[in-house]
C-alpha cells in the first residue's frame, strides 16, 4: 500500500482554471496522476486541460467520483473550499494555498472534527507517492520510488531530502508536506503514524522547524510506538526568539520551541538527529546499511 495517494487516487483540482491550478494540474497530469476534473464556480460545463470543469465539488463527485482534492483557491476563499470538499465526501483534501487567515482555519478544524476525511496543509507542497501520484507542487523528477517515508514542514527541505535519499541509492515510499502554518490538518505525529503503519515504508525522515509542539509530540509517540528508524532535522537553529521565520508557525515562543530544545527532545526519544540538512541522506544510508 501507499500513504494517502496512489495510482488509484481520483483527483480533482479546486481552482482548476486559475493560473496556479492550471500550471500545477498540468504538471500532475504529465506526471501520470489520475486527475479526473476540476472545480471553478461559474465555469461548469467547460473543458480545461482536456478534463471537465464543474461548478461545485458535489457535482464533480456525482459525475466523476473523485476521492482526493487539490486546493489552489485564493486565501480568502480557501477555507470554504476545504469545507465544501469535506461536505461532498472527499476523503483526502490537500490544500496548497498559503496565507489563509488563522481565524478561518479555526473554523475549518472545528468543521472537520466529525467528518470522515483527512486534510493535509494548508500552505504545503502536497503529497507524492513516486511513480503513482503527484498531488501538489513538488518537482516530480526529484523523487524515485523506494521505501523511505518523508514527513516535512518545509517544501524545499522535502525536495532536498528526497534528492539525497535517491542519490544515496534508496527511494521514497510517500512524502508528505504537512505545511508550516499555526493550524494545519495533518500533524507531524499523524503523518509519522501513517508511515510507521505502512508495510512498504522501512524508515522515516522527519523534518521540522522552530515553533510549536508538533515535533515533540511526534517524538514522544515514536518513543512509545515506533518500530522503524527515524532520521530527524530541525530547521531554524540560528533563529532569534520571538520572530516569525519563513512560515507563520515558525516562531519561538518559549524555551521548548527552539531548534536546540527540539533536537534534544528528538534525540532523547531515539530519533537519529542530524545538525545539517546535508547529512539527512548519508545518515539514512548508514541506518539502512546502504553505501552512500
Amino acid at each position: 500500500m501507499s500513504v494517502l495517494v496512489n495510482k488509484d487516487s481520483k483527483v480533482i483540482v479546486q481552482g482548476f482554471t486559475g493560473s496556479e491550478g492550471t500550471f500545477h494540474a498540468g504538471q500532475m497530469i504529465e506526471y501520470g496522476t489520475n486527475v479526473v476534473g476540476g472545480v471553478t464556480p461559474g465555469k461548469g460545463g467547460q473543458t480545461h486541460l482536456d478534463r471537465p470543469v464543474f461548478n461545485t465539488v458535489v457535482e464533480a463527485v456525482e459525475k466523476v467520483g473523485p476521492n482526493t482534492s487539490l486546493i489552489f483557491v485564493p486565501p480568502a476563499f480557501a477555507a470554504d473550499a476545504i469545507m465544501e470538499a469535506a461536505a461532498a465526501g472527499i476523503q483526502v483534501i490537500i490544500c496548497i494555498t498559503e496565507g489563509i487567515p488563522t481565524k478561518d482555519m479555526i473554523t475549518v478544524k472545528e468543521y472537520l472534527s466529525d467528518k470522515d476525511c483527512r486534510l493535509v496543509g494548508p500552505n504545503c507542497p502536497g503529497v507524492i507517492t513516486p511513480g503513482e501520484a503527484k498531488c501538489g507542487i513538488m518537482p516530480g523528477f526529484v523523487f524515485e520510488s523506494g521505501r523511505i517515508g518523508v514527513v516535512s514542514k518545509s517544501g524545499t527541505l522535502t525536495y532536498e531530502a528526497a534528492d539525497q535519499v535517491v542519490k544515496a541509492g534508496m527511494g521514497i515510499s510517500t512524502a508528505i508536506g504537512i505545511g508550516g502554518d499555526p493550524i494545519i490538518g495533518t500533524t507531524t505525529k499523524e503523518a509519522v503514524e501513517l508511515l510507521m503503519n505502512d508495510p512498504e515504508t522501512d524508515a522515516i525522515i522527519m523534518i521540522g522547524e522552530i515553533g510549536g509542539q508538533l515535533e515533540a509530540d511526534a517524538a514522544h509517540w515514536i518513543k512509545a510506538n515506533g518500530t522503524k528508524p527515524v532520521v530527524g532535522f530541525i530547521a531554524g537553529q540560528t533563529a532569534p526568539k520571538g520572530r516569525t521565520m519563513g512560515h507563520a508557525g515558525a516562531i519561538v515562543g518559549g524555551e521548548d520551541d527552539t531548534a536546540e530544545a527540539k533536537m534534544r527532545i528528538l534525540s532523547e526519544c531515539g530519533i537519529h538527529v542530524v545538525a545539517s540538512p546535508a547529512k539527512i541522506g548519508s545518515k539514512m544510508a548508514e541506518l539502512m546499511g546502504v553505501s552512500a
